[in-house]
């Protein structure tokens, strides 16, 4: 089975019907099951069905398509023995949730629903096409709050309301209001913690902005949340936001027991959340590539570097073509290499940088609103990626 080929969901979904009937997992049981496998956190590096016995060699975004099928499916499957219409409803649940948004999924949701439909919203949801990132600048950042569908979906199950893209704006508000918190709890803030900040206001897909004038979690609506995913779910992320190189400052140890408190979760349930994110990225050190960083919230620059520098490298010859009729820019790029560049320069470099982007289709999404936090990384990645090409312009001016 191939998550990345047409007609997967198909393939797999007995398995996953098989695997439940078996092992009866029960709500708490299955988050645990997804917690371990890093798609709460994510980062997929594992299933709950296949575990470690993969058929194929699968990437991070191929599991995280399983893991959010599976607990889609079993959310339904918690509330319905029948699940003959769960395609049915999961298609109608994102036609609702994204009604006003019809270049991201209502194209393609048609009279008839279908698993071929929900594998296309799943791929999009996922953020792995390339022309949907150049439109969703908002899509980019992180695939961490992926389980955010699930929990309005389950939601959307209980009350089989059309409110359902209102509950996803305020849930996921609160999740970015508790996320901006946790991280203000540190008692010493690094550039990566600014700068996860801005990725995520970025990345808000129902809320414009985030507001920082909320400081006290007395005034969070925490109540409304009454879900075993929702609250586990809350937790979690709040966990991943202060864990700091194997320890806790006594600021967020405090923060976290008086969010788990306020969740009605005993002490043992939130130091259990805390061990959990730190087992997680301690096992999986080596494997992934952002967690050799001692902070996890480092993975949202890094995942965001690793975007920037696959768009150089495929537009490679273009770009270069381009950088060509611009020998001040390429001047200038070569100088921020050696030293910082004055503020006029940066100035200089942004416009014609910006210019070229216009040119290079590919490279349309700095053009975007928000896109101007990710020019930084194209300026330095453009040096190391086309190295000839400022070698030789460094060469002239060392000549003149």
């Amino acid at each position: 089975m191939n998550p990345s080929a047409p007609g997967w969901i198909l393939k797999h979904k007995p398995l996953i019907t098989k695997w439940l009937l078996a092992n009866q997992p029960g709500a708490d049981d299955f988050y645990t099951q997804l917690v371990k496998t890093g798609f709460i956190y994510g980062v997929s590096v594992s299933t709950c069905v296949y575990k470690n016995h993969e058929p194929l060699k699968w990437d991070e975004t191929e599991r995280a398509k399983i893991n959010l099928f599976d607990a889609l499916f079993f959310t339904y499957h918690l509330k319905y023995d029948n699940t003959n219409l769960f395609f049915k409803e999961v298609n109608t649940f994102y036609t609702l949730l994204n009604s006003q948004e019809k270049s991201y999924f209502s194209g393609f949701i048609k009279a008839k629903q279908t698993a071929a439909d929900l594998e296309k919203i799943i791929q999009n949801r996922l953020q792995t096409n390339e022309a949907l990132l150049q439109r969703n600048f908002s899509n980019l950042i992180t695939n961490a709050l992926l389980f955010l569908d699930v929990v309005v979906f389950e939601w959307y199950l209980d009350h089989k309301s059309e409110d359902v893209k209102a509950y996803a704006a305020q849930f996921e508000a609160l999740l970015m209001q508790l996320i901006w918190m946790a991280l203000n709890q540190k008692q010493q803030k690094d550039n990566y913690d600014k700068l996860l900040l801005k990725l995520f206001e970025k990345s808000l897909r129902y809320n414009s902005n985030l507001d920082k004038t909320i400081t006290d979690l007395d005034k969070l609506e925490l109540t409304a949340y009454t879900t075993l995913f929702a609250r586990r779910y809350i937790l979690d992320l709040a966990a991943l936001a202060v864990w700091d190189d194997l320890k806790m400052d006594s600021n967020e140890l405090e923060f976290l027991e008086e969010l788990g408190s306020k969740l009605n979760f005993e002490t043992q349930v939130t130091q259990n959340a805390i061990s959990c994110v730190q087992e997680f990225i301690v096992s999986n050190r080596n494997e992934i590539s952002y967690l050799n960083y001692s902070n996890p919230v480092k993975h949202f620059y890094n995942q965001t570097s690793k975007t920037v520098r696959t768009l150089i490298i495929r537009n490679k010859k273009r770009l270069l073509l381009e950088l060509s009729g611009s020998k001040d820019l390429v001047i200038l790029l070569g100088y921020s290499t050696v030293r910082d560049l004055s503020k006029a320069e940066k100035k200089r470099v942004k416009t014609q940088l910006l210019d070229i982007c216009k040119s290079v289709p590919s490279l349309a999404i700095f053009m975007l609103p928000g896109g101007g936090v990710l020019l930084p990384l194209l300026i330095k990645f453009i040096p190391e990626l086309l190295p000839s090409a400022f070698n030789e312009n460094r060469t002239e001016e060392e000549d003149i």
